[in-house]
């Protein structure tokens, strides 16, 4: 689910890559489309600003610095693509007593080797996917470690139902039209039975307050809930105020004795080397159309990518974008008008903090499916599921059934691989290659084509439905 629609993972790779093989991945990948020698490392973007012809070309000049030498460039087109975990947020303002504090504190993002916590009692401020790899890793060799979270979370296992990866359970077509189509009772009610079939969030102290039953993202971990079983780890709510050596938690009197503080408190973004008019950011809301183009520019030769939060992989979406933006920039898609991007990015900002505040992460939030068809529909390389029913039946079932893979955007339209049909017929294989690594004898089984005949007859139902 996170590899780039025409270059698979190799069969022997697992589902979920550690960072090591992540890293192996992105180098295959390089050498294979030749791009390294695009590549400048070590050097640092100072400046990026409009040529005084910007009106008629579009161009930009470009400072960059490398080995502490400046160097001026002309380009025709920019991407931005420095992502939206580069500036942690630490408001210590909003903890009071953290100046008398005595113990150590620092931002996740500082955190490198779980050795630092040894024999510490611990504190990891924030419920993000982070926080709690953070807490897992620390209670294997601190003293205590405990959460607070005034939110709470939901929180999925990477190992989903059957034992397949969650993703490729959850991000499929017609999952996604089921979520879309429930009324709001309806999609509280399915989200909390989904999450709460492996446990009881509730007896945990981790389901999230009525206000963010649905918005919050999920934390995706496999340990913590055995970990709050044996006493490794504690929630508590959150936090009220430190003492010299201690905090103290809302709603409890008693003080709780620190040594180290983690604060996974999140990110904020900036453009530093932008002239702050270029990309206007308010209330940590970047106005962008589609969360990639500055509405006001004469030329749209400027796009962000990557600033945006899928519940999904994030390399499918930003290779879309990067797509969709190639040709924008090419002349072979065309933007809407200024006011109608603007209307546009006004009124889903508007309806984002309605629904989740003007928090920074919630803003980000979109639906991976909906937002990837969305971008692919602009490049013509969104699948037809309808004209592949009567040309390729199989191939349409797995689409609608399947998991979203990315070479489904492959298929057809711009840059179209030959190899995207196998990919998909073959997903399967993939995933369960490097854990069928025994096999017991008569271990086939006639579900399969069951469940394809009844998969093709649900959606033939769906498309019946559809067009009445």
């Amino acid at each position: 689910m996170s590899a780039f629609s025409d270059f698979p993972y190799p069969e022997d790779f697992p589902v979920f890559l550690p960072n090591a093989r992540l890293l192996d991945y992105l180098q295959r990948y390089t050498e294979h489309f030749g791009l390294r020698k695009h590549i400048k490392f070590g050097t640092t973007v100072v400046s990026i600003r409009k040529r005084p012809d910007f009106a008629a070309t579009g161009q930009w000049d470009v400072v960059t610095e490398a080995d502490g030498k400046q160097t001026s460039h002309l380009f025709d087109a920019v991407m931005v693509c420095s992502g939206n975990f580069s500036e942690p947020s630490l408001p210590l303002h909003c903890f009071p007593g953290i100046k008398r504090f005595q113990g150590q504190y620092f931002h996740s993002r500082q955190y490198k080797h779980p050795d630092v916590f040894q024999g510490k009692r611990v504190l990891v401020v924030g419920m993000g996917n982070s926080g709690v790899d953070i807490a897992v890793e620390a209670s294997r060799v601190a003293e205590k470690v405990t959460i607070c979270t005034s939110r709470g979370a939901w929180l999925l296992s990477r190992v989903f139902e059957h034992g397949y990866p969650w993703d490729m359970v959850y991000n499929t077509r017609f999952m996604s039209l089921i979520r879309n189509s429930l009324p709001g009772p309806l999609s509280r009610a399915l989200v909390n039975y989904t999450v709460n079939k492996r446990f009881n969030h509730e007896n945990y102290g981790l389901q999230p307050d009525e206000r963010y039953f649905l918005m919050r993202e999920p934390i995706l971990n496999d340990d913590l809930p055995s970990y709050i079983l044996t006493g490794r780890i504690t929630i508590k709510p959150g936090l009220k105020e430190f003492k010299d050596n201690s905090v103290v938690f809302c709603n409890c009197p008693e003080e709780e004795p620190i040594d180290i503080v983690v604060f996974c408190t999140g990110y904020n973004f900036s453009f530093p080397f932008l002239e702050e008019a270029l990309v206007k950011v308010e209330n940590k809301h970047a106005s962008l159309y589609k969360y990639v183009f500055p509405t006001h520019l004469e030329r749209p030769t400027l796009a962000v990518l990557g600033l945006i939060k899928p519940l999904g992989a994030i390399m499918p979406v930003t290779e879309i974008q990067a797509r969709w933006v190639t040709r924008v920039f090419k002349g072979l898609c065309w933007l809407p008008p200024q006011s109608v991007m603007e209307k546009e990015v006004n009124e889903k900002k508007k309806n984002q903090v309605r629904r989740f505040g003007l928090s920074y992460d919630e803003v980000l939030k979109i639906d991976w499916l909906v937002y990837l068809d969305e971008l692919a529909s602009f490049i013509g390389a969104k699948p037809s599921v309808l004209g592949l029913l009567c040309r390729d039946p199989r191939l349409a079932l797995t689409i609608s059934f399947g998991p979203c893979t990315p070479y489904q955007y492959r298929l057809r339209g711009p840059g179209c691989w030959e190899g995207a049909r196998q990919a998909i017929l073959t997903q399967w294989d993939r995933v369960l290659k490097p854990t069928r690594t025994r096999v017991p004898t008569g271990s086939s089984s006639p579900w399969p084509s069951l469940l394809t005949v009844l998969g093709f007859l649900l959606l033939l139902a769906a498309v019946v439905f559809a067009f009445q």
